[in-house]
């Protein structure tokens, strides 16, 4: 999604989202596989600047701070369900959604050789059980709405997770490493971080920064224990504001700095959210600063992001910890995905 487009994007970073609405028409269980165990205890997170690859996880590989998702860690995470109660922490995503330009996304229903009330047709005529289905066609981005970074989506100079260089892997059909398809599934441990509460106000505004020192006090304060291999999410309030004001939802958003996500990737989480679409502080504090805290998680240290987490009901009951279960869509090549994580306590 980089090379040429690197500048473009960039630019793009330091702009609103588009702000207006786009027209809308509404918006078997199987045994989980298990990511391979690390080989060798996880050093220091990268360092803020100079060597960061390769990778503490071994040169060749693609799966980053997944790998601590050991067998031992999700049965400890299954320990947190104690009562049956499942929160949904995706949103629902439609023609409408606010999203980073040029981003959209739309879904077209069809009746398939059935105008005008026609019924399907069977081997020599109309079908004699009149069947009718529907069929639909998706169109657009898979960075809108609630989804997933891949260590695809965001590097430095053109480099990304590893060491892995644009020219190298970057397909228009489809990334030939890091893709979404790569990501094992996630069953692990979640903590919610509620920094609205610890500000005593219902919703962070737009550009306001939450710094490693505040997260900290804020887990402290709470009772927040993050330990390695958790999903740590951060609730602000902002995602209120994509039902009842999306233009501001897009235009703006309160966010961690690239302090906070270095301290972040120092306690070996796999991955980052936020009730926001970028996690990040926009407006930002150096406009020729851009995306930072992306590059610290996704490039430095294969920590995973995940944006507009709906964490409303999780800060509602201040729900500290949780059984996360996330299995993104497998398309193959892509370098985000369109989610609907489930928290389980």
């Amino acid at each position: 999604m980089r090379g040429s487009i690197v500048a473009a994007a960039a630019a793009l970073a330091l702009l609103p989202w588009a702000g207006q609405a786009h027209p809308s028409d509404g918006h078997g269980p199987t045994q989980l596989a298990q990511a391979p165990a690390q080989t060798t205890a996880p050093r220091p997170a990268a360092a803020p600047g100079g060597n960061w690859f390769p990778s503490k996880y071994g040169a060749d590989d693609q799966i980053g701070a997944m790998n601590l998702l050991t067998p031992q860690k999700v049965l400890e995470a299954a320990k947190l369900v104690t009562r049956g109660q499942v929160y949904r922490l995706g949103v629902p995503v439609g023609r409408e959604t606010p999203a980073f330009p040029p981003r959209s996304a739309a879904v077209t229903v069809m009746m398939p050789d059935q105008f005008g009330g026609a019924l399907v047709p069977g081997a020599t005529g109309p079908s004699e059980n009149k069947m009718s289905y529907a069929d639909d066609m998706f169109t657009g981005w898979l960075g809108v709405g609630s989804q997933i970074d891949s260590f695809a989506h965001l590097g430095i100079d053109n480099t990304f997770y590893n060491g892995n260089h644009a020219r190298d892997f970057m397909r228009t059909t489809g990334v030939t490493k890091l893709g979404v398809e790569t990501i094992p599934p996630t069953v692990t441990r979640g903590v919610l971080v509620d920094m609205a509460r610890a500000r005593n106000k219902p919703m962070l505004e737009e550009g306001e920064i939450i710094t490693a020192d505040e997260l900290r006090a804020a887990m402290q304060a709470q009772g927040v224990e993050v330990r390695q291999g958790d999903v740590v999410l951060i609730h602000t309030g902002w995602v209120e504001l994509l039902e009842r004001d999306p233009a501001r939802f897009g235009r703006g958003e309160p966010g961690i700095d690239n302090g906070a996500a270095e301290y972040l990737a120092s306690l070996n989480v796999v991955a980052v959210g936020a009730d926001t679409w970028g996690v990040e502080a926009v407006p930002f504090k150096n406009p020729n600063r851009i995306w930072e805290g992306h590059q610290t998680l996704l490039a430095k240290n294969g920590i995973h992001i995940l944006e507009v987490m709906d964490t409303r009901a999780l800060a509602r009951d201040q729900a500290k910890e949780f059984l996360f279960v996330l299995g993104q869509p497998l398309l193959k090549g892509a370098v985000q995905a369109i989610i609907n994580p489930i928290a389980i306590r």
